[in-house]
């Protein structure tokens, strides 16, 4: 096939885009290189014939128009977002900018490619839009996200993305466009960027320095390793039926303080402290984020049974590879001081108003 991937110089497009290559697709990469997007996660495909990059911002409708009617694609992956909820707090205008409006342009722009094609190519043509388990929301102690969960956006990030997943569906139903919504739990694997939670563990443990943990700590999340979500969105893309939703999940949950102990106690094996103790040792609980959602966990049994996927990678042994990828490549943890903490932003509300927080 002949793949477009957009955001695949990020975490989990540059996974997308190294094994579709591989399996043999000719694939043109999109991305605009922002903090996020690093062309050393291409490195293994940069040079191949079936690879090409381009950057470019997605909501670019000319750049866009002219990229898919150039390549002439049988599928898009649409992985670009801004992503990370800290910095949706405080800047949400790149999350309507990338996320709502360049899924539109993207959404238009895939149309006319459908719309042009003819006989098998145009019945074979995808639209993969790769969204979130946030759009829903969060969970008491009970209960699954599943196809028929509510849409209840918590974050600037979550609503984004829920908007993004509205304009696939009504683009579908009302124009036909063969589109296939998918929610993914967290991801996490080598090449992460160091803001998120696992790296953030990695990165804060390895420089001495205080672990910072929200909250109580007891916020609860379903983990996926990255790829096991590749090999998912190859099935949706083979097997997925257009209109439909799928959401991966790993039946991984675990409260965020209990994660960081594992990955500790996984450091403690791999490179002691000098001083013998745990890096345990440094985790730290810090005033909680703004409207931190409590709990995300997926039932995948759906895309278990239509796209025969499951996920492989136990969280032991997938923990242990993204541990010994950031030993061996520390120059991708940012410096503590560099980064510092996202997602302060609050409002302070004045007299009587029922919709501060």
């Amino acid at each position: 096939m002949r793949l477009i991937v957009t955001g695949g110089a990020g975490f989990v497009g540059s996974a997308v885009v190294r094994h579709a290559v591989r399996a043999g697709h000719d694939v043109l990469t999109i991305d605009k290189l922002t903090y996020a997007g690093r062309l050393e996660a291409l490195t293994e495909v940069m040079a191949l014939p079936r690879h090409r990059f381009l950057k470019a911002d997605i909501a670019d409708r000319d750049a866009m128009d002219a990229a898919i009617g150039e390549f002439d694609p049988d599928a898009v992956l649409h992985l670009a977002a801004e992503s990370h909820v800290d910095r949706s707090i405080d800047n949400p205008d790149a999350f309507l900018d990338t996320n709502i409006r360049g899924t539109f342009v993207l959404l238009e722009a895939a149309l006319h490619q459908w719309s042009r094609l003819h006989g098998a190519r145009q019945a074979g043509f995808r639209f993969v839009h790769v969204s979130t388990d946030e759009v829903f929301g969060t969970l008491t102690e009970d209960g699954y996200f599943g196809r028929g969960s509510r849409y209840a956006p918590n974050s600037p990030y979550a609503a984004s993305k829920a908007a993004a997943d509205h304009f696939v569906r009504a683009w579908h139903r009302t124009y036909g466009l063969p589109a296939i919504v998918t929610n993914c739990c967290n991801n996490y694997g080598p090449r992460q960027h160091a803001e998120k939670f696992i790296p953030t563990v990695i990165r804060h443990a390895l420089a001495d320095a205080l672990i910072p943990l929200y909250g109580t700590g007891a916020n609860t999340r379903d983990w996926l390793y990255v790829e096991d979500h590749v090999t998912g969105l190859m099935a949706t893309l083979q097997h997925g039926r257009p209109g439909e939703t799928y959401l991966f999940g790993g039946r991984c949950e675990l409260q965020n303080l209990k994660l960081a102990g594992l990955i500790c106690t996984l450091l403690d094996a791999r490179r002691p402290r000098a001083n013998a103790q745990s890096y345990a040792h440094q985790i730290t609980l810090v005033s909680d984020r703004p409207g931190h959602d409590w709990r995300y966990a997926i039932d995948p049994s759906y895309a278990e049974t239509m796209l025969g996927w499951k996920a492989a990678e136990p969280l032991d042994t997938g923990l242990a590879k993204t541990i010994d990828w950031y030993l061996a490549n520390a120059d991708c943890l940012i410096p503590v001081n560099e980064l510092g903490r996202l997602g302060t932003r609050t409002v302070e509300c004045v007299g009587a108003a029922p919709s501060c927080i």
